[in-house]
């Protein structure tokens, strides 16, 4: 399938990362939204389909916090149901299919095992959560749950053999970061205004409007920008700036907890994902990732830092590496941890007692007093959800944003590069790699499975790898970083290596400082880029 795309000129202005353009006459803007992770992307993408003029600012790179520091699935969320949040649970199972059909590229089924530990949960409590979980959500095309061997069935084999019954149910995997960005994308190309690397300083009610003084983080320069409503969708910041930047009275309290995962070298040859009982009640999964690699995660404990300066503790990879080696036959030990990342989930404070019992589900708080342009506050949720958030959003915001009150649209709105059947990722893998028979076929897979249709523009008229550019580790090709730059807001090594794709993995330290480079020096000259 071809991809309908704007004219270059177009697309330029509208994904031109610090050029600014006026919401109307009079340069304002039917909506500011302040965060560039998956809910503030997803709030700016749904509104300006509706028709409204809306501007983005994020501090940092987009997808830079908690929305790249997931554990990347689309899911229920099993254990949820252990705390009784039905809706929420139910309105993300729902999701599950809906987004598979949206961004095909980046989210796909992913099968899960669950084993039977005889000190834990009893089988039939499980069995029971999961036939929950089969008819909950409104399941047409994941396959439901069946009851595995392990003495029989391959999943069994990297487990320790005191395992001999498993469970088996579906849920599937996201690219978050991709998520994020292709959001904006979408956005940009309706229309909104997207500037990442902008720090919001003040943000004042004045003359019935917002006016949000920005500063560009990489030039120092500042400018004032006016809005009819704002959305506070700033993650782990949102108190600050409900209380500092926006200097609102507000009781509403973010509880932040940090979540760790640990990579290492590849644990099990076959392509599901084990989701292991801890004794503590906690759960981690261990995750097929990037082909050769184990993702194991999640912690859950309470932080009380800055969340810029968020990392994976000591403590908490041993636990991980501990807790997975409770099931695997061989230990997972500290030496062969080759990766490690964390973010902080900024949930909404319900007094729960541990963190793992805090909800995972979003609360909204609207600040509209009278006669005041409103300014609306996201507390909690999770990628899965991102979507219903935004039309909750925009529902809860319909008496002061006239374009929210039209009908709800991005149900079915197929993602850039996601225009293709959702079972239809290999047929488009080969179709591709027939038109480029001479570029590696792993290459062509792993750009469809980034850019979904989009990848046909990135390797168009290339015969051999030579036609790309220069070649800066692994299979990372200058016609694909040039791309990021145009397309997606890359300007770093980290923003390509890190939240663009994982290829962070597999470049050295020395090949990763000489992409930074080259990307400064095509910043500088952006007509050679």
């Amino acid at each position: 399938m071809q991809t309908k795309e704007p004219k270059g000129s177009d697309r330029e202005v509208a994904l031109a990362p610090r050029r600014q353009q006026p919401g109307d006459e009079r340069g304002v803007f039917d909506l500011a939204v302040i965060g560039g992770g998956i809910n503030g992307c997803g709030i700016a993408r749904d509104a300006v389909g509706r028709g409204a003029s809306v501007v983005l600012f994020e501090q940092n790179d987009l997808a830079s916090g908690t929305s790249s520091t997931s554990t990347k699935l689309i899911h229920g969320g099993l254990r949820y149901l252990e705390h009784y949040e039905f809706r929420l649970v139910r309105e993300a199972l729902m999701e599950r299919e809906v987004l598979w059909g949206m961004a095909p590229h980046i989210v796909w089924p992913l099968r899960f095992v669950l084993p039977h530990h005889s000190g834990l949960r009893p089988g039939w409590l499980l069995r029971l959560g999961l036939l929950l979980y089969d008819n909950l959500g409104g399941r047409k095309r994941l396959p439901g749950t069946r009851t595995l061997d392990l003495t029989r069935d391959p999943a069994g084999g990297p487990l320790k053999p005191g395992f001999r019954r498993a469970f088996e149910y579906s849920d599937c995997w996201v690219e978050d970061s991709r998520l994020v960005v292709l959001n904006a994308r979408d956005a940009a190309e309706r229309g909104a205004v997207i500037r990442p690397r902008t720090r919001v300083v003040t943000a004042t009610r004045t003359e019935g409007l917002w006016e949000v003084t920005v500063e560009d983080r990489q030039t120092g320069a500042r400018d004032t920008v006016r809005a009819r409503t704002l959305v506070n969708a700033a993650g782990p910041w949102v108190a600050n700036v409900l209380t500092g930047v926006a200097r609102a009275n507000s009781t509403e309290g973010v509880r932040l907890v940090q979540g760790s995962h640990i990579v290492v070298r590849r644990l099990f040859q076959h392509d599901r994902a084990y989701i292991f009982q801890n004794a503590d009640q906690r759960i981690i999964f261990a995750i097929p990732y990037e082909h050769d690699f184990t993702l194991i995660g999640t912690t859950d404990r309470d932080y009380k830092g800055d969340p810029a300066d968020v990392k994976a503790s000591e403590e908490e990879i041993a636990y991980l590496c501990a807790a997975a080696s409770e099931y695997f036959r061989d230990p997972v030990t500290r030496d062969e941890v080759v990766w490690t990342y964390s973010g902080v989930r900024p949930l909404y404070d319900d007094g729960a007692s541990k963190a793992q019992e805090a909800t995972r589900d979003y609360v909204l708080t609207l600040d509209a007093p009278e006669g005041q342009p409103a300014m609306l506050s996201v507390f909690g949720g999770k990628i899965t959800t991102y979507r219903r958030l935004a039309e909750s959003a925009l529902d809860r915001l319909k008496d002061h944003l006239p374009a929210a009150g039209k009908a709800p649209w991005t149900s079915g709105a197929t993602l850039p590069g996601g225009n293709f059947p959702k079972e239809s990722y290999d047929d488009v893998v080969a179709g591709l790699a027939r038109q480029h028979p001479g570029l590696p076929e792993a290459l062509v897979a792993r750009l469809v499975r980034a850019y979904g249709t989009e990848a046909r523009e990135i390797l168009s008229g290339a015969r051999a790898m030579a036609d790309l550019g220069r070649l800066f580790g692994a299979d990372l090709t200058e016609r694909e970083v040039r791309h990021l730059m145009r397309r997606e807001w890359a300007a770093t090594a980290d923003d390509v290596l890190w939240r663009r794709s994982k290829l962070g993995l597999r470049v050295t330290p020395a090949e990763a400082a000489a992409l930074d480079d080259f990307m400064r020096r095509a910043a500088a000259a952006p007509n050679a880029a």
